[in-house]
C-alpha cells in the first residue's frame, strides 16, 4: 500500500458491500499477480510455471480514502483467489508492522485463514463470514484461501503502522499452509 497525502480528513461515511466486495467511496486499489509474489512460495519452480503460464491475479486489495498516516484508521478489503502452486495455497505476501501495532480482519466470503509468527511462535485461525480475527502487535501476519471460491476479509489497521514485506522474506512465517485430502495440512517454513 502507498502513503496517501498527509492533509486531515473530514468525517464521511464509508459504504461496505460485503456481497461485492467493495468500499465506497473507494481509495486506492491494488492487485498482486503471481509474479508479485517472489520467494514465498516454496517450489521455485512451479512458481515460475505459474508466471510464465499467464502470470494470475492471485488477491486483489480495495481500500477505503481514509490515509494511512499516524491516527487514522484505514479500512480495505482483500479478496484471494483459489488455487494452489504446488499444493500450497494462494496467499497474501504477509508483513509486519515495524511498529508493532495490532490489527483487525472481518471474514466476509468464502473459506480462509490467517497465519500468524512472532519470530519464535505461529498461530492459525480460521476465518469464514462473521470471523473477527485479531492479530496482536508484534506478529507478522499473512492471509490464505482454503477454500474452492473466492476469499475475502475485511481490515483495520493503525494508518501509520507501515508494512514490511521483506520480514516475512527474511524470517519467514513459521509454518506453511498446504491443501490435503482432508483440507489444509501445515509444514515447516523453510522445508523442502
Amino acid at each position: 500500500m502507498s502513503q496517501y497525502s498527509p492533509l486531515p480528513i473530514a468525517p464521511l461515511s464509508i459504504r461496505f458491500d460485503h456481497v461485492a466486495a467493495t468500499l465506497s467511496p473507494e481509495g486506492p486499489t491494488l492487485t498482486r499477480r503471481m509474479s508479485d509474489l517472489e520467494g514465498l512460495f516454496r517450489d521455485r519452480a512451479a512458481w515460475q510455471e505459474a508466471v510464465a503460464e499467464g502470470d494470475p491475479v492471485v488477491y486483489s486489495v480495495v481500500s477505503s480514502p481514509v490515509p494511512e498516516i499516524d491516527r487514522e484508521l484505514p479500512q480495505s478489503i482483500t479478496t484471494i483467489q483459489p488455487g494452489t502452486t504446488a499444493g500450497e495455497l494462494w496467499m497474501t505476501k504477509g508483513h509486519q508492522h515495524p511498529n508493532h501495532q495490532g490489527e483487525i480482519y472481518l471474514g466476509i466470503a468464502g473459506n480462509g485463514g490467517l497465519l500468524m509468527f512472532n519470530g519464535t511462535e505461529s498461530a492459525w485461525l480460521d476465518i469464514v463470514p462473521g470471523t473477527i480475527g485479531y492479530i496482536p502487535p508484534g506478529w507478522a501476519h499473512r492471509s490464505v484461501n482454503i477454500g474452492d471460491e473466492p476469499y475475502s476479509f475485511l481490515a483495520v489497521y493503525p494508518g501509520g503502522a507501515g508494512h514490511d514485506y521483506d520480514w516475512v522474506l527474511t524470517n519467514g512465517m513459521g509454518r506453511r499452509a498446504l491443501a490435503g485430502a482432508d483440507g489444509i495440512s501445515f509444514v515447516d517454513y523453510f522445508e523442502g
